[in-house]
């Protein structure tokens, strides 16, 4: 058994498309249109054959909490290994100078990962690991 997918729901599918492809590798499948439920989306492959789904629909609303560093329930945040410490800290960086927030690391935790956490566009968390 395996998880075949994530999906996200967006604001703005072609940006968080181009951001998981420009630093995250991904290769993104030709966008999905169903006009009568005005619904959009791209399926993102990683290497390893992970899948992310982005979604798109006017109806859908806001979360109440949503902030820069607010935690809410429900999924927390998505971690992407990008194979070692030096990649961390050259992907967290390359992150940061283009202007993304990091929330934290890069660092080892207390349960022996090395990682740092930055949001994406739209401020959901990934975390970069080894």
């Amino acid at each position: 058994m395996k998880i075949e997918h994530f999906a996200i729901w967006a604001r703005d599918i072609e940006r968080l498309k181009d951001f998981y492809v420009q630093y995250f590798g991904a290769i993104a499948n030709d966008r999905y249109v169903n006009e009568k439920k005005q619904y959009r989306s791209y399926f993102l492959c990683f290497g390893d054959g992970a899948r992310l789904e982005l979604m798109q629909r006017p109806d859908i609303a806001e979360h109440p909490a949503r902030g820069q560093d607010t935690q809410y329930f429900g999924y927390a945040h998505m971690a992407i290994s990008v194979g070692s410490e030096d990649k961390v800290d050259m992907l967290t960086q390359k992150l940061i100078a283009d202007g993304y927030t990091r929330l934290d690391g890069p660092r080892e935790t207390g349960d022996g990962y090395y990682e740092s956490v930055v949001q994406d566009p739209e401020g959901n968390r990934i975390e970069i690991t080894v």
